[in-house]
């Protein structure tokens, strides 16, 4: 898995980047099949009293590629968030994998014999 983490009108600390790879590693844990991620963490200041804290994602895995994105006055409690609407993305995406590889199971194979033995 490729990591990305930038800032934008902020200094990434080695305690910000350990804080994104320890929340990630929740996402492995669900799908191990990411290829790259891109986390983008930035700063607005509106005024000094309004400073947001923003947290991008994008996680490009076999076959979709995801993004999340959220914003909060503190930068910890946006990554949080980020991550959990990340994971509720990766869950759904393995749901329709699994149920899509267990609808096929199910369907018996039909020939193209069958199909004309049961049109005669």
């Amino acid at each position: 898995m490729n990591l990305t983490i930038s800032g934008h009108h902020l200094e990434l600390t080695p305690a910000i980047r350990e804080y994104v790879q320890s929340k990630l590693s929740r996402i492995k844990r669900h799908f191990d099949n990411v290829i790259d991620v891109s986390v983008i963490l930035s700063v607005d200041k509106l005024t000094e009293k309004e400073k947001r804290q923003k947290a991008e994602i994008n996680v490009h895995i076999k076959g979709k590629d995801l993004h999340a994105e959220s914003i909060a006055h503190d930068l910890y409690a946006a990554i949080d968030t980020l991550i959990d609407k990340l994971d509720r993305q990766v869950i759904k995406h393995k749901d329709k994998l699994q149920e899509h590889h267990s609808m096929a199971k199910r369907l018996p194979d039909e020939t193209p014999e069958d199909a004309v033995a049961g049109a005669a």
